[in-house]
């Protein structure tokens, strides 16, 4: 897994395996778990993805920049939702990337929470 933040459009970007992007769903879905990069740190590029669990309602998404980890807490139903949405990136054949940014209104999203874009494992635009 490969994490980046983005300082001048304020978001992080993730590339992962399938396998990776399942496991992560899975530690969403659980609300425990530690998922590390598996580039080397330099500037911009996060340690891992840390998930917690939180009384909510809805997630939250930071960065803890003194460990250089990507922080996602929340509740139950918000973390099933955002996990169906990961593992649905994860078994997708046709490529392509979620954004996931806060708007009012956000189905499971609070406000405050640093936007991320996800790109599938099989890169590039959907084929579909």
């Amino acid at each position: 897994m490969r994490l980046v933040s983005d300082p001048v459009f304020g978001e992080v970007d993730l590339t992962a395996s399938a396998e990776e992007l399942a496991g992560l769903a899975s530690a969403v879905a659980e609300g425990d778990g530690f998922i590390g990069s598996t580039s080397p740190l330099d500037g911009d590029t996060l340690a891992g993805v840390e998930v917690r669990k939180a009384s909510g309602p809805g997630i939250r998404i930071k960065l803890d920049a003194s460990r250089q980890v990507l922080v996602i807490s929340g509740d139950p139903g918000a973390r099933a939702i955002l996990a169906a949405n990961l593992q649905s990136m994860a078994t997708g054949e046709g490529g392509g990337h979620l954004h996931i940014d806060y708007f009012p209104e956000h189905p499971y999203l609070v406000e405050g929470s640093l936007p991320i874009v996800v790109n599938g494992p099989h890169g590039g635009m959907p084929t579909r």
